[in-house]
């Protein structure tokens, strides 16, 4: 998002709405560089950003896979407490409640601003590249306690976040809603950290 403070020249012309806005010679405009990397200023004249537009199709797509998926998680961790005293498992699936859920309601209300629909219930998506459990899957995971429990809600989990980084590196690739690309960003760190915590729990 460009700094505040952006202006052109005194008794230059108004910018049309809709307009890119472009640098002038009043204060400084700084344009942002990579994420790690130093904004720059613009130099005078220069077109420094896109016009204001509708959210994109791949923010829209993102979206609608991404609740469903983040729902299937939480009905995954929500089965532990019953299903195992692994304090490590436990603890995993809190983390994931108490991060997934606020997502969802984040994604839901960024749907509903676009006038877009929220997807309703999770499914189980027969792409394995999204990693959703199957019906079998979830099934058999109901049904398992203990050590067994805790052994395939790992293989499960870790499947699924693997799905979930897939669908967060299209967001980073074909998105534009900033608000979306920086949960995508979150999403993409928070799992692959978890990843690596539940291969130790599985060795």
């Amino acid at each position: 998002m460009l700094a505040s403070g952006l202006t052109g020249c005194t008794g230059a012309a108004a910018p049309q709405p809709g307009a890119a806005p472009v640098a002038g010679t009043g204060a400084p405009v700084i344009v942002p560089g990579a994420p790690g990397d130093r904004g720059r200023v613009a130099t005078p004249g220069e077109r420094v950003g896109e016009p204001e537009s509708g959210a994109s199709a791949g923010d829209v797509l993102f979206t609608e896979r991404m609740i469903p998926h983040h729902r299937q998680a939480l009905e995954m961790a929500g089965l532990a407490p019953d299903r195992t005293t692994t304090a490590a498992v436990l603890g995993l699936c809190r983390r994931i409640t108490a991060g997934q859920g606020p997502e969802i309601e984040v994604m839901s209300r960024w749907l509903l601003a676009q006038g877009q629909e929220v997807p309703a219930g999770h499914g189980h998506e027969p792409d394995p590249a999204y990693g959703m459990a199957s019906l079998a899957e979830m099934n058999r995971l109901r049904a398992a306690r203990g050590t067994e429990f805790d052994a395939l809600l790992l293989h499960l989990m870790i499947r699924h976040h693997e799905g979930a980084l897939r669908m967060a590196g299209e967001e980073i690739a074909q998105g534009g809603d900033q608000l979306l690309l920086k949960m995508a960003g979150d999403i993409a760190s928070g799992q692959r950290a978890e990843i690596v915590r539940m291969r130790r729990l599985l060795n």
